[in-house]
């Protein structure tokens, strides 16, 4: 009995060292292998010996660490992931963003064994570049976007905040360049893109600029309902003198057509005969006479 406790006992410890001695890694993982804490590296100790997906063998004391490969998301939005960051006409907003990063190959001993934390690392890295490029954005040479109307315009009248917003995708791609040109694969990682989702200004801000808004906006249906009234009554007027007009022309043609058969009469000498006939007409049709005596 004692003989097969050590043989079962024997054989488990061979079935345990044999599972040490393979390892598996996912696709689109790089495995890289650690001997007490020292990396294997190529032949010539130039880069990291990596493994790829599939199944590997290794010596039982080693261990693996693996590492993905695939495009990575660093969210920063929220209450506690947001960032906040001074523009530079002093505003401070809170910016909600995404950074997408990839881990290079070629440079994984950086990212695996230079950083303590590599993820929390480029989360501050990334930051202090949020914060340096918003606090130095500007408007672009060329391009001035004054007015002079005197109607509110957001987008040229609400400071660093509206610049920033109008110009988001200028932002993006500032600071992506930064990452790509200036960093490049330092921390061994690839910057794909850099997006800011949100920005938000302060409390009082955001106020501020609703109470404006909606004061010139009801100071501009204000504007308009009067502006309708007054074009109601130029209107109105307008077709009021139009049918004066009309109605002093249709006199006018009356009086002349009239004058005209009088001068007819005159010249054919019926005139007097005429007004006398029409004022007998006119007298027979009256309930009342006044007669006016002559002064002496």
């Amino acid at each position: 009995m004692a003989l097969l406790g050590l043989a079962l006992g024997f054989g488990l410890y061979l079935l345990f060292v044999a599972s040490k001695c393979f390892f598996r890694i996912e696709e689109g993982h790089l495995g890289v292998v650690t001997t007490f804490g020292a990396v294997r590296k190529k032949a010539g100790g130039h880069g990291l010996l990596t493994f790829g997906s599939g199944l590997h063998t290794k010596k039982p004391w080693e261990k693996v660490v693996s590492v993905s490969m695939m495009e990575q998301n660093l969210d920063l939005s929220g209450q506690e992931g947001g960032s906040s960051a001074m523009t530079e006409d002093g505003t401070v907003l809170r910016l909600d963003s995404m950074l997408r990063y990839v881990p290079v190959e070629n440079e994984l001993e950086e990212f695996l064994f230079g950083m303590k934390s590599p993820q929390d690392h480029i989360t501050g890295l990334f930051t202090c570049l949020l914060r340096n490029e918003i606090a130095n954005f500007r408007l672009p040479v060329g391009r001035d976007l004054t007015t002079e109307s005197s109607r509110f315009d957001f987008a040229t009248q609400a400071g660093s905040y509206a610049l920033i917003r109008r110009e988001r995708a200028l932002l993006n791609t500032h600071i992506a360049d930064f990452c790509r040109n200036q960093i490049g694969s330092r921390y061994g990682v690839s910057f794909n893109a850099v997006d800011l989702t949100d920005i938000l200004p302060p409390d009082e801000l955001a106020d501020a600029l609703n109470a404006v808004i909606n004061a010139h906006t009801e100071a501009e249906a204000g504007y308009f309902r009067a502006e309708g009234d007054c074009q109601q009554r130029v209107m109105s007027a307008e077709r009021g003198v139009a049918i004066a007009r009309a109605r002093a022309e249709a006199v006018e043609t009356e009086i002349r057509k009239l004058g005209g058969f009088l001068g007819q009469l005159a010249d054919k000498r019926t005139l007097g005969p005429y007004v006398s006939r029409r004022r007998s007409e006119v007298l027979s049709e009256a309930r009342a006479l006044y007669l006016k005596e002559p002064t002496t």
